[in-house]
């Protein structure tokens, strides 16, 4: 997608470009977290659509670690209170919300098992997504493309899944909160 020149401050685009597209703080912690449980992966795995923050290639599961701004966490109650640049924002972050489905279905259709984390997420609670993929793969859990169930990891306060080897891991609302 091409976008129109972004028209902004000086101080909003010298903070905007401090933003880190890889190797992020919570996507490398979730990663060392993973190594030194004994989980073995490759970061940013260009092989794969997508490029996973992290993949682990033996068990098939590719994990993102996205930013709740850029692929639209409670997007319907944010979009609303955009003030700058609206509709560059509403078509850049729509767009890239289309675009993790195409990834998920693409690497969904390949056999790969998909987990997402908001970023904040991981931050607040490092040892409980690291204990969810950990479980994942001691369990090598995959969910059937005829099943439109919820998987159910013991270890995991809340998790709930889509059908086609696809989980959203979603804290809950007291570990949230602080």
């Amino acid at each position: 997608m091409k976008h129109k020149k972004l028209e902004t401050l000086p101080e909003i685009s010298r903070r905007m470009s401090q933003v880190k597209l890889k190797r992020g703080v919570a996507e490398t912690m979730l990663a060392k977290a993973l190594w030194h449980s004994g989980a073995r992966y490759r970061l940013n795995y260009r092989a794969l659509k997508g490029s996973p923050d992290i993949a682990i290639t033996k068990h098939k599961i590719a994990v993102f670690v996205d930013g709740e701004f850029w692929h639209g966490h409670d997007w319907e109650n944010r979009k609303p209170r955009l003030k700058r640049n609206r509709e560059y924002w509403i078509e850049k972050i729509e767009e890239n919300m289309a675009r993790d489905k195409r990834t998920d279905d693409t690497l969904k259709a390949a056999g790969w098992f998909v987990v997402h984390f908001w970023e904040k997420e991981v931050l607040k609670s490092l040892d409980v997504c690291a204990d969810a993929i950990l479980t994942l793969i001691k369990s090598n859990t995959r969910v059937s493309d005829n099943l439109n169930s919820i998987i159910d990891i013991p270890s995991i306060p809340v998790v709930s899944a889509v059908a086609e080897s696809s989980v959203n891991y979603n804290m809950p609302d007291e570990k949230r909160d602080g």
